[in-house]
C-alpha cells in the first residue's frame, strides 16, 4: 500500500491547530505520519506538539507558508512518501476526505484537490469553484479545472519530482499560486477539485476595498511583489503577456487605493513603488521586520530612485527568467 503523509504548515494558531490534528488523526483512510512544519510559534504552539508524541514536527524560524510548505514538501519526498497531502492550521478535513480524494482517478500525476468549504455553514465555497455557490448544488464527481491550493490539496511523488518546491523567498501571498501555476500552466498536469471529498476553512473575509492600517499592514508589500512572479510562471513562455499584465494589476491596484482607501491614500500609492522595484530586480531579501521598519518611518520615496534602475534592469533577460523546476538536489525550482 502506497504511504500518505500530512503536511500541515502552522504559525501561532494553537488551538486552530488541534483542531486540524484531531481531523488528520480521525480520517477513515489511515495517514501514514502527520508532519508539523512550526514556523518559529510564539503561542502555546511549541509546547502543545512536545505533547503530542504519534506527530513528527519540524520547528524552523518563520518563513513564511512558502517556506513552511516548502520545508515540508522537501521533507516527505526525501522521506520517501508517495503522496503528500497539504494544508494550513486553520483548516480541518472531513473524517472520509482522503478515502475519498484517493478514489477514481488513475493519473497519479495531477493536482487533487478537496472541495473547500466555509466551516461555519458548512455549504457555502470559500472560493469561486466553478459556476457553484455551495456544495449542495454540485452533481458532478469532480470540477475540473479548479483547485485551491494548499487547502487539501493531495500531490503525489512524481509530481514534485517533476515540478519542484514552492518558492520559500515568496515567503506569503502568492506562494501557493505559484506553485500552482507552475504545475498548471507551465508543465499542463490536470487539477480538479474532488467534490465528495470535504475540507472546512474560515471565510474569505478580506478585501482590497476595505482600508488597511498603513504602519502595519506588511503583507501588501508581497502581494504586489509576487504578483509579477505568478505572473512569469503563468505566462513563462510569453514574458512581454507577464510584464504587461503586471503593469494592468498596478494600475487597477493603483485605482483601488484612490478610490476606495479612506486613509493615507498617496502614502500607500507611494509605498507600492517598493515591492515593484523589488519584483522587476527580482530582489526577494526582504523580510516583514524591514518592511514594518520602513512603513513606520514614514519615509517617502522617490519616483526616480525607484524606477530608473528598476527599467534599466528590465534590460537584462534575468529579469524574466523563470528557475529551473527540476528536482535536482531538491532546490526550489
Amino acid at each position: 500500500m502506497e504511504k500518505i503523509i500530512a503536511v500541515v504548515v502552522t504559525y501561532n494558531r494553537q488551538k486552530l491547530l488541534a483542531e486540524c490534528i484531531t481531523a488528520l488523526r480521525n480520517q477513515t483512510r489511515r495517514i501514514d505520519k502527520i508532519l508539523v512544519i512550526n514556523n518559529g510559534s510564539n503561542d502555546n504552539t511549541e509546547y502543545w506538539l512536545k505533547h503530542q508524541p504519534d506527530l513528527e514536527v519540524f520547528t524552523q524560524k518563520n518563513i513564511g507558508s512558502g517556506g513552511g510548505f516548502n520545508t515540508g514538501i522537501k521533507l516527505a519526498y526525501e522521506k520517501n512518501y508517495d503522496w503528500i497531502w497539504l494544508m494550513d492550521d486553520d483548516g480541518y478535513p472531513k473524517e472520509d476526505a482522503l478515502t475519498n480524494l484517493l478514489e477514481g482517478v488513475e493519473d497519479k500525476i495531477c493536482l487533487r484537490n478537496c472541495a473547500v468549504i466555509n466551516k461555519e455553514d458548512r455549504k457555502s465555497f470559500v472560493w469561486k469553484t466553478g459556476n457553484y455557490a455551495d456544495i449542495d448544488q454540485v452533481k458532478e464527481p469532480i470540477i475540473k479545472n479548479f483547485a485551491h491550493p494548499f487547502n487539501g490539496t493531495l500531490l503525489h511523488k512524481e509530481l514534485v519530482k517533476k515540478v519542484g518546491l514552492p518558492k520559500k523567498e515568496l515567503f506569503i501571498w502568492g506562494d501557493e499560486t505559484e506553485y500552482y501555476h507552475r504545475i498548471i500552466s507551465k508543465h499542463k498536469i490536470p487539477f480538479y477539485t474532488k467534490t465528495n471529498s470535504i475540507h472546512y476553512h474560515p471565510a474569505s473575509a478580506y478585501s482590497y476595498k476595505k482600508d488597511w492600517d498603513y504602519s502595519s499592514n506588511w503583507k501588501m508589500y508581497f502581494y504586489v511583489r509576487n504578483r509579477f512572479h505568478i505572473l512569469k510562471t503563468r505566462f513563462s513562455n510569453k514574458p512581454l503577456t507577464a510584464f504587461c499584465m503586471y503593469i494592468a494589476f498596478l494600475v487597477s491596484f493603483t485605482g483601488v487605493i484612490l478610490l476606495f482607501q479612506k486613509s493615507n491614500r498617496f502614502k500607500k500609492v507611494r509605498f507600492i513603488l517598493w515591492p515593484v522595484k523589488d519584483a522587476f530586480t527580482n530582489n526577494c531579501d526582504v523580510t516583514p521586520a524591514l518592511i514594518l521598519q520602513k512603513l513606520s518611518s514614514g519615509r517617502k520615496n522617490d519616483l526616480t530612485r525607484f524606477f530608473h534602475p528598476s527599467f534599466k534592469d528590465l534590460k537584462s533577460p534575468a529579469t524574466f527568467q523563470t528557475a529551473n523546476p527540476a528536482i535536482r538536489n531538491l532546490k526550489s525550482a
